[in-house]
């Protein structure tokens, strides 16, 4: 019987009760990406025409991003023939000052930086995540907004950019990145879309949801190339137009299941998928031991043995930080001994300790993981602190050889559309629930480790 919570409010008050060793099989379907759906919303600020978006993910994040928008005047109708779809109209936006409130909660709300300033000339906003982590995450925008002609000022834990030449346009630069920031990219190109001249963008990012993004404005009337390069070029136009879009499915949405069905030995297709986004992720779930078919728009994984493998996270087409605690999770039930070296983010191993508690052999050196492979996992009490270290403990439970309770899903709902509704399709035995004596228990042992990484959770 599938069990799924209709109320999701309150989600620090639940868990999922997931009984292991139920092997998974069938079909699975993945969702719109949310890295791309967000910074699709905030570049429908570019037009005063309707934006019409499909297979729009239904996440609390996406829904936070439509509350910050909706502040400043933006409108949302939904269809109701199809929950995924999204029609937005921002041709009465009233100023580009975000609300602190709203705007602190989510780190991808800085992407509206680079539109509200290129559309009124001027933004102002919070530090994304509160800044409880300094300047790192937003340097590499700055100084690009800066390059275009934009003067900023930081105080107080916000951002204010403003245009103060007479014709109140940004002028094209060329800007060379110090390191590949999806963020600053995406930032950058939007802002240069509008902008007066031709603006090179160098050592961008190469990410998937940098090609979705510049595809929609292209279709809204942009001029851009070379969106998956690492320099991209962007002729600023006049205005822009409304336009029909399709998020494109989600890679990290798709990895996780396949990693859940390689550490569960199961066997199980997922679809719609752009294989091509997953490429160094099959490559080690192959070298694992897993068996593989990849179509146009599907992968089928079959595995029966799980041997170690190394992984460094890298940026695309390098294997995603993203999906390094799940795959650290396939690892500890790994034949062998493995290495997991996360360089993208410097504090992104909260699972490590979870994982230990579940009776892993994992030891930590900064941000190296040596993994020396159990038989099994038992389960446990356990609440995630972060979007995918939540999915990795997820993954850890369903091959468990008991019970286990798993809190954290205020960061899981962020990034996983009816998470436990697809595992139960596929075979798992997972069910939402209220449980408070679970959340006074490990209240307290998560507490330091939240406060850590905050920055994370809108991974």
């Amino acid at each position: 019987m599938i069990c799924v919570s209709k109320n999701k409010s309150n989600l620090k008050l639940q868990n999922l009760k997931i009984n292991g060793q139920s092997p998974l099989r069938g079909n699975v379907k993945i969702s719109g990406a949310k890295n791309s759906a967000l910074v699709l919303l905030a570049a429908s600020l570019l037009t005063e025409e309707e934006i019409t978006l499909t297979n729009m993910p239904k996440l609390s994040d996406i829904e936070m991003m439509k509350n910050i928008l909706k502040s400043v005047g933006v409108k949302f109708s939904e269809n109701i023939h199809d929950k995924n779809k999204l029609i937005i109209n921002s041709k009465d936006l009233r100023n580009g000052a975000l609300p602190f409130n709203l705007v602190n909660e989510l780190r991808a709300s800085f992407f509206c930086i680079g539109p509200l300033l290129t559309k009124l000339g001027k933004a102002s906003l919070a530090f994304p995540g509160g800044c409880n982590i300094g300047e790192r995450p937003i340097n590499e925008h700055i100084k690009g907004l800066e390059k275009l002609g934009a003067s900023i000022i930081k105080k107080n834990g916000s951002v204010t950019a403003e245009i103060n030449n007479k014709k109140k346009k940004l002028i094209g630069t060329t800007i060379k990145l110090e390191c590949p920031s999806v963020g600053a990219t995406e930032t950058l190109i939007m802002a240069a879309t509008l902008a007066e001249g031709k603006t090179i963008i160098k050592n961008a990012a190469r990410e998937p949801e940098i090609q979705d993004l510049c595809e929609m404005l292209n279709k809204m009337g942009g001029k851009i190339n070379g969106a998956g390069n690492s320099t991209v070029i962007i002729q600023g136009v006049e205005y822009l137009n409304g336009c029909h879009h399709k998020v494109i499915p989600d890679r990290i949405e798709a990895g996780t299941f396949l990693i859940a069905a390689a550490a569960t030995l199961s066997s199980i297709t997922v679809k719609p998928v752009i294989p091509e986004h997953l490429k160094s992720l099959l490559k080690k779930l192959e070298e694992s031991g897993s068996n593989i078919n990849v179509k146009k728009d599907s992968i089928t994984i079959r595995t029966e043995v799980i041997n170690a493998v190394n992984i460094e996270t890298s940026p695309y087409p390098g294997f995603p930080t993203d999906l390094q605690a799940p795959f650290t999770a396939l690892m500890t039930i790994a034949k062998g001994n493995s290495k997991i070296s996360e360089t993208i983010f410097e504090n992104r191993m909260s699972h490590i300790k979870k994982l230990n508690q579940m009776g892993a052999s994992i030891t930590l050196n900064e941000n190296t993981a040596f993994i020396k492979g159990v038989e099994k996992l038992s389960g446990s009490n356990l609440k995630g602190s972060d979007l995918r270290s939540t999915a990795a403990i997820v993954i850890a439970a369903l091959t468990a050889n008991d019970e286990s309770f798993v809190g954290g899903l205020e960061h899981l709902d962020r990034g996983y559309e009816n998470f436990e509704l697809k595992l139960n399709l596929l075979g798992a035995n997972v069910t939402r629930e209220y449980n408070s004596f679970f959340l006074n228990e490990t209240k307290e042992s998560n507490e330091s480790e939240i406060k850590t990484l905050d920055k994370f959770q809108a991974a």
